[in-house]
């Protein structure tokens, strides 16, 4: 690796830091962790999931993330469904009070970056730069 990359990496890695830390505090609901809104979100893009599944997507152990179910389930936020061919299995949905929690997150946080691109006075090239940038990061992202 050169030097030029490591600096790259480095001044990118601090810039997405900085702007997910002010992004994360923009929720719906402000009692929801971090985690619960990311199972939230996995839940809208993948749908119905086993907790293993969900635990394995989110990188989590099982029992972390059917303590997370269980803080959605309270705020009946995701509904537990039992599998038709095995009762031992349990399936976990969003429900549309889920759903619009992550969908008022979402646009809270878009209508922030938004502000924040207002804010920095950014012209038409510089936000050309951003609509690029962010496809490269999307696809490091995907990778």
């Amino acid at each position: 690796m050169t030097e030029d990359l490591l600096a790259t990496a480095s001044e990118l890695r601090y810039a997405v830091f900085r702007l997910t830390r002010r992004l994360r505090g923009i929720r719906a609901v402000d009692t929801l962790s971090d985690a619960q809104l990311a199972a939230l979100g996995a839940l809208r893009v993948h749908g119905r999931r086993t907790l293993s599944r969900l635990a394995e997507h989110e990188r989590v152990t099982a029992p972390t993330m059917t303590a997370t179910v269980n803080g959605l389930a309270e705020l009946g936020l995701v509904v537990r469904i039992p599998d038709e061919d095995d009762r031992r299995r349990v399936h976990v949905e969003i429900t549309p009070q889920g759903e619009n929690v992550v969908a008022e997150t979402i646009r809270g946080r878009e209508e922030r970056l938004a502000d924040m691109m207002t804010e920095a006075d950014l012209d038409a090239h510089e936000l050309s730069v951003l609509r690029e940038a962010a496809a490269l990061l999307k696809r490091m992202a995907d990778a």
